[in-house]
């Protein structure tokens, strides 16, 4: 039997910081994890987390795990057992693991982190058993731990944050995502992340769900339809997708068995993610000897699982060393009630209070709308209207051009009278939601400074498609500076007319199929080049040629695009174009609304 202090299970950053912070005191502790390393979900993420600095805002998963490994490797009391699975809890603060599956370990311990965190759930429909249907989480071990990519046209159930993050990691790696389905009727992640795949083109289809996978062997296609207030699918909506893989990301549930096990009375809390062990502000279970925290105690981000570690092991360093802790014990709890102080943490909040662990009074969060800023400046853009908590861009602005304030979860409010244009918090931004824009007159031309993660890195002088903020074309671009950062989120300047300076969102290399520029229509960027080089030279030309603007919006999405596409071929400005005459209806309406007269009564 080996004896210690404390006993973590569970490598990810709850356990990691729960065992660095009773190491750090002189805690004999042993840290239990089944992988190969310690780092939970961290070491496949690849994306920059929200949050503040102290608790590693802007840096990527995989390398805030390396700093929590580092911080354990370099304590002595600290001793780390991997490829270790604790297999069960016995009676007297006893539990056994095994070794690379073939060594039994037995240990005693005077206190338990129990941080075992969470595993997918999953979503039952016809052919779910076929190969090509994963859970989000193991696409994203395949691709980004082991550089497996398991299919090429990707279909994604679930717009919470890991299908959002999951589906611009897919991009980011070439691939094809067809669709975000979500049965809800809006995003259940930050808007920040659905953002990003829609500036990739990616649609996100609210009020919809799988029905079945189309296949014999392996996943060929997916039927999908759209669900009531109910969420039973709709007769007639049915529709093909034809896809290889199919990733369920519908959430996450708290792996509890070995806090049964150690006696903790586990109660289903559904706004914490399902069954949770019972627990008090400061993570104590109803047995006094066990703690948790992070995704066993309510599915949350990394960054809250971080601060419930360190509150834990606060807690047991109290009892194991007898000395007093509360000053910094309370200094964790009022962050913690400071990051779960927002919109998106009500469900939280609702669920803790059945617990009795009420939300701690907080500064009140405000949320602003975005601002635009003083044309002709060069300035940042903070495309970010959304209360959720991280304050990166005030933090790393070294002009306090930016202003969040105490609660972190308040939306940015930037003093452009400060803004210089250095950008900085562009590339800090784990949303990338900043941009620079700058209005340039004299050239009838706007600049825009975008983040960019993609490869190959677009080079000064290239040409390439502007794109609006759903993956649309809108009009050429070209790069003018390139700026590339250690942290791996470059900005790429571009150029392009100034008609166009609100549009622009993002950038795309050309592609060999032409752009649809009239979706009503179906009328391509190709089409409408052809029109004009066979001798179209205004608007009504190009209308009665290609049918554009013809369609039940009235040119309301394309036709200043298709201006932009006339100056740009003709060399006439698009103020000097003629923008075609509007003929009503303005609006669709039924042919039998003009056979039943006009008698209102």
């Amino acid at each position: 039997m080996k004896e210690y202090e404390a006993v973590v299970i569970g490598g990810g950053p709850a356990g990691m910081v729960g065992a660095s912070e009773l190491g750090s005191h002189g805690v004999k502790t042993l840290i239990v994890d089944e992988n190969d390393i310690p780092g939970g979900q961290l070491v496949k993420q690849t994306h920059k987390f929200f949050g503040d600095h102290e608790h590693y805002a802007s840096i990527r998963g995989f390398e805030i795990a390396e700093k929590l490994r580092g911080d354990i490797q370099g304590l002595a009391d600290v001793e780390i057992a991997t490829s270790s699975t604790v297999i069960g809890m016995y009676p007297g603060n006893t539990l056994v693991y095994a070794k690379d599956d073939d060594i039994e370990v037995k240990v005693s311990y005077k206190k338990l982190l129990i941080a075992t965190g969470a595993m997918e759930k999953q979503l039952p429909f016809i052919n779910s058993d076929l190969p090509g249907v994963y859970g989000a989480g193991a696409v994203q071990t395949l691709m980004n731990e082991y550089g497996v990519m398991p299919g090429k046209r990707f279909l994604i159930v679930g717009s919470g944050n890991i299908g959002l993050i999951l589906a611009y990691q897919l991009l980011q790696s070439g691939v094809e995502v067809r669709a975000i389905l979500e049965a809800l009727g809006k995003i259940g992640g930050y808007l920040v992340h659905a953002n990003k795949v829609r500036r990739l083109g990616v649609p996100i289809l609210f009020k919809h769900t799988i029905l079945r996978a189309i296949g014999d062997e392996e996943v060929q296609g997916a039927v999908v339809a759209q669900v009531d207030d109910k969420f039973k699918p709709i007769p007639g909506t049915e529709k093909e997708l034809v896809v290889d893989t199919i990733c369920i990301a519908v959430g996450l549930t708290p792996l509890t068995e070995l806090a049964e096990q150690a006696n903790c009375e586990i109660r289903y809390i559904p706004e914490l993610g399902g069954y949770v062990p019972v627990r008090d502000e400061r993570m104590r279970t109803t047995n006094p000897d066990v703690f948790v925290a992070g995704d066993i105690s309510s599915i949350e981000e990394a960054t809250t699982a971080m601060i419930e570690g360190k509150i834990s092991a606060l807690s047991m360093i109290e009892e194991i060393k007898d000395v007093n802790l509360e000053k910094e014990i309370e200094r964790e709890l009022d962050t913690l009630a400071l990051f779960r102080s927002g919109p998106k943490s009500v469900r939280i909040r609702s669920g803790l209070k059945k617990f009795g662990v009420k939300q701690r009074p907080v500064p009140s969060s405000s949320q602003n709308g975005l601002q635009i800023g003083p044309a002709g400046k060069l300035r940042a853009i903070v495309d970010c209207t959304e209360e959720i908590p991280c304050n990166s861009c005030e933090a790393i602005c070294k002009f306090n051009a930016i202003h969040i304030g105490e609660n972190i979860n308040s939306t940015p409010v930037v003093d452009y009278d400060k803004c210089t244009g250095c950008a900085t918090c562009v590339s800090a931004c784990p949303g990338l939601a900043i941009y620079m824009l700058k209005e340039n007159p004299d050239t009838s031309t706007a600049t825009l400074g975008i983040p960019y993660e993609f490869l190959p890195i677009p080079e000064v002088g290239q040409k390439m498609w502007g794109m609006d903020g759903n993956g649309n074309y809108i009009c050429d671009v070209t790069v003018k500076r390139v700026i590339k950062n250690p942290n791996k989120t470059n900005i790429i300047y571009v150029e392009f007319p100034l008609e166009f300076a609100q549009m622009v969102k993002h950038t795309a290399f050309p592609q060999k199929s032409s752009p649809i520029i009239c979706r009503c229509e179906e009328v391509t960027l190709e089409q409408i080049e052809q029109a004009i080089d066979s001798g179209a030279t205004d608007f009504e030309e190009l209308k009665r040629l290609t049918r554009v603007t013809m369609g039940p919006c009235g040119g309301k999405n394309c036709k200043l695009i298709v201006l932009g596409i006339l100056s740009r071929k003709t060399g006439v400005p698009i103020s000097e174009l003629s923008h075609g005459t509007s003929r009503p209806p303005v609006k669709p309406v039924e042919f039998s609304l003009f056979s039943k007269g006009g008698d209102p009564k």
